[in-house]
């Protein structure tokens, strides 16, 4: 029976997550850890160069020796990345005990929760899962989504954050202002971004009785769009 999980994204700022295990897929773990502003303790008798550089350089504790019980004590979020399969089961027995998230990499069974494949565009995340059973497929579907959500998403986003300041500040109705966010949600701004219409999207946005914030663009497009050189 495949488990159904709940698809959830976690505020691990500050929080204390293990990882045991020190290959290349702790590495990749703890990286996306240190993304979030977890608090990382590593413990493994052996780590990649780069994660004895982390440790090395205060991001991470790094405790150079093998897991024992007790290891899990304060800790919010485990990950077992390890390919002994007692040890797995000595992490999870002890995560279930106290109540821990645990993954166990690659072992479905043995996890409270899972990781996704993700995809990150500045303020933007999309995570897919096929529950544990073709992560395969999962790293497929985020490649064909890495092709139709490019790089334009990290201002397009910032951009509508800005805007969506803007409209909130308005002295219109409640029902006024969700026009315009729905509005502006429709429009192709992604697009406009993506091939540096620029102008036309400040034309956009300024029928809506909005601010242009050049500021996002100048350090991207210095040579596309420039209040300064507009008479």
């Amino acid at each position: 029976m495949i488990n159904e999980f709940f698809p959830v994204f976690l505020n691990l700022k500050d929080k204390l997550c293990i990882v045991i295990g020190g290959g290349r897929v702790a590495e990749r773990k703890i990286e996306n850890l240190l993304i979030a502003q977890a608090k990382v303790k590593l413990i493994s008798p052996e780590v990649t160069f780069k994660l004895k550089k982390l440790a090395e350089e205060g991001k991470i504790e790094w405790e150079r020796r093998g897991y024992k019980k007790g290891d899990l004590d304060s800790a919010w979020l485990v990950i077992a990345a390890t390919d002994n399969p007692e040890i797995q089961k000595e992490v999870f027995k002890e995560a279930e005990e106290k109540r821990i998230f645990c993954n166990v990499v690659d072992v479905p069974e043995l996890c409270s929760f899972i990781v996704p494949s993700t995809i990150r565009r500045g303020l933007l995340t999309i995570a897919i899962s096929t529950s544990g059973v073709s992560p395969a497929v999962a790293r497929r579907l985020r490649e064909t989504l890495e092709e139709i959500i490019g790089e334009e998403y990290v201002l397009y986003l910032k951009l509508m954050k800005d805007l969506r300041k803007q409209i909130l500040n308005l002295n219109l109705s409640p029902e006024e202002k969700e026009e315009k966010l729905q509005k502006l949600a429709l429009a192709p701004i992604s697009r406009y971004i993506k091939y540096r219409d620029l102008k036309l999207l400040k034309v956009l946005i300024e029928k809506e009785g909005l601010t242009f914030p050049a500021e996002i663009f100048e350090k991207h497009f210095p040579n596309t769009f420039s209040t300064k050189n507009e008479k």
